[in-house]
């Protein structure tokens, strides 16, 4: 079982990979099941956000005439911020996600990739910000399905990756917060064409996550062109079971189903 669970496509701004592009080109490479999880960032973004009706329209003309080649579910990334989670929350009760990955992408409607955020603070002081406000949106949110590339901060840190045991108490209030309320992590493919050291999240996280109890994991390449589509998708299959992890998930109505690795 292959599936690719973080797919970007001309709905998100930041691509303008067609949606039946990225479905025959799922077909080609042997993928089983995808997810579709177009962008919406309120705040920073809102004027650049996933046109809802367009997007929904054209998933359900893909699914159905794929129908009998690949399972496609309709997902979508709230990048949030803890002032921006009633803008979502009226999203989320107008559409019939099966997938909600939550991510944080910006703070104070500042960005990372343009560091913006990271102006005028200290290595330290935007790693701790950084996973506390994902902390303080758990903390109020709870209709999503996973966390979205949790350290993804290290992908914008002039300084280098931050020590993980400096963030390590937070990402264990996180991920026990996660356990706690029946959400997963994901595994993000980016990693590799962002030229990093590790995995994201980090082999650390994801074995802490594990000893925590964390058993729901979804593998996604962050599509946003033909050539990211399911990549390294089988690799980090690997990888997961030389951690422990003996199953990964797709969803369906946001409810898990548990695959062998």
């Amino acid at each position: 079982m292959l599936a690719d669970y973080h797919m970007h496509t001309s709905f998100s701004d930041d691509s303008d990979y067609e949606m039946e592009d990225a479905v025959k080109k799922s077909i080609a490479i042997g993928l089983d099941e995808i997810c579709f999880t177009e962008h919406v960032d309120h705040g920073v973004k809102t004027d650049l956000n996933c046109d809802y009706e367009k997007y929904v329209e054209e998933f359900k003309r893909c699914k159905e005439k794929y129908k009998d080649q690949i399972a496609i579910k309709l997902g979508i990334e709230f990048g949030m911020q803890v002032h921006t989670i009633d803008q979502f929350q009226k999203d989320f009760d107008k559409y019939d996600f099966d997938f909600v990955i939550l991510s944080c992408h910006q703070i104070d409607d500042k960005e990372f990739w343009t560091y913006d955020f990271q102006k005028g603070k200290t290595q330290q002081e935007y790693n701790e910000k950084y996973y506390e406000e994902i902390l303080k949106v758990m903390k109020n949110y709870d209709n999503y399905s996973i966390l979205g590339h949790l350290d993804m901060i290290k992908r914008y840190d002039e300084e280098g990756e931050y020590p993980f045991e400096k963030v390590k108490d937070i990402i264990t209030e996180i991920l026990k917060l996660a356990i706690e309320k029946g959400k997963g992590i994901e595994v993000n493919t980016s990693s590799f064409r962002y030229g990093l050291n590790d995995l994201t999240p980090s082999r650390d996280i994801l074995r802490l996550y594990k000893d925590l109890g964390g058993n729901i994991i979804t593998i996604g390449s962050d599509t946003h062109e033909d050539k990211h589509v399911g990549h390294k998708i089988d690799y980090i299959k690997g990888e997961l079971k030389k951690i422990g992890f003996t199953k990964f998930c797709t969803f369906e109505k946001m409810k898990p189903t548990f695959h062998e690795l």
